[in-house]
């Protein structure tokens, strides 16, 4: 087992408590956007809705079409068209998931066997299609344009971040300006997309519209900030996952960015022979972990996850205080001290 670093402890603000306050003020609406989804994944092809079924019920706390109940609630919206949408929010976020595992190779998510490595890769890519599909389906549906603009958007940035990532595996001289580049594209355009639909539907003005894009994005690239910190955390470890996956895939996140620009001579070639030429020993795992800890890299990636929280925060400063407002101000804290 490497010696991993736990996440500083004084940032722990109450576990999941922040976003189980903020699922609670949109409860019912989520029961109604988890039955829209299982309805929506029906087809008579079993092997469909078998697959997507498996990793929509293998765990996550539904973030991203929370966020769009959230700010369609936030605005004051009283209508329903918010939950369809939210479904398909989640479409495409699944959808990029089983691409995702294909591309990458993974064999496991959020500790379980990946859907790729339970039905196959060619079964995942197809059924992510399909989930992107139905995402479209159900955005002419809605019958809005803007609507329609702003996913259709979304995912083909999504899509070109998975692109750009591609070119950036492997490469150790990655700068942090194109790495924050490949997040902002894969994952915040989506929370992004996810939170200003929610404000659109509500017919809130452009301020509020363009202040909730802002809180999405800053709060997406957090996220990712902290999930790639967390793939060399100790908290992974004591929660019974695997840690180090970034690593053995050659992924280039934001601590090795930092820990190879900071290290000497000696260890620059450490990280072209692990993550370059893709030779890596018993102990290189170890020592990786080692380099990003003497050299800060764990602690100022989890600091920069803090700063774009508090862009974040000062994204919602238009709007007058409410429990919603509350709740999404407390979900920053959440995505920064989150274990998972």
């Amino acid at each position: 087992m490497a010696t991993v670093t736990p996440l500083d402890p004084k940032r722990r603000k109450g576990g999941t408590d922040a976003l189980d306050a903020l699922i609670a003020l949109v409860d019912d609406d989520l029961k109604q956007v988890n039955d829209i989804i299982i309805k929506r994944m029906h087809s008579p092809v079993a092997l469909i809705p078998q697959l997507a079924g498996y990793i929509v019920a293998s765990g996550g706390k539904r973030l991203r079409p929370v966020l769009t109940l959230a700010a369609a609630k936030l605005c004051g919206y009283q209508g329903e068209r918010h939950r369809p949408l939210a479904a398909c929010v989640e479409f495409i976020h699944t959808a990029t998931l089983l691409h995702d595992d294909v591309v990458d190779e993974s064999d496991l998510r959020r500790g379980q066997a990946s859907a790729n490595a339970v039905f196959g890769n060619k079964s995942s890519v197809l059924v992510g299609d399909f989930l992107f599909a139905r995402a479209f389906q159900v955005m002419t549906e809605d019958g809005s344009l803007e609507v329609l603009r702003i996913l259709s958007n979304a995912s083909a940035v999504i899509s070109e971040g998975e692109v750009l990532q591609l070119t950036t595996s492997n490469d150790t001289e990655t700068s942090e300006e194109a790495y924050l580049e490949v997040i902002k594209a894969k994952t915040a355009e989506l929370f992004a997309a996810a939170c200003r639909i929610g404000a659109v539907v509500a017919s809130a003005s452009t301020a509020e519209v363009e202040a909730l894009r802002s809180y999405g994005l800053n709060l997406g690239i957090a996220f990712q900030l902290v999930d790639d910190v967390l793939d060399y955390s100790a908290v992974q470890a004591r929660l019974g996952k695997t840690i180090g996956d970034d690593f053995r895939e050659g992924k280039i996140t934001l601590p090795i960015v930092l820990a190879f620009r900071r290290g000497t001579d000696e260890e620059r070639a450490f990280w072209r022979r692990t993550m370059e030429d893709m030779e890596q020993q018993e102990g290189d795992l170890e020592r990786a972990i080692s380099l990003m800890q003497s050299h800060n890299a764990l602690r100022d990636s989890v600091e920069r996850a803090r700063h774009y929280g508090a862009v974040a925060r000062d994204a919602l400063g238009l709007f007058p205080a409410s429990p919603m407002k509350r709740a999404l101000l407390d979900v920053i804290d959440f995505v920064v001290d989150r274990d998972f």
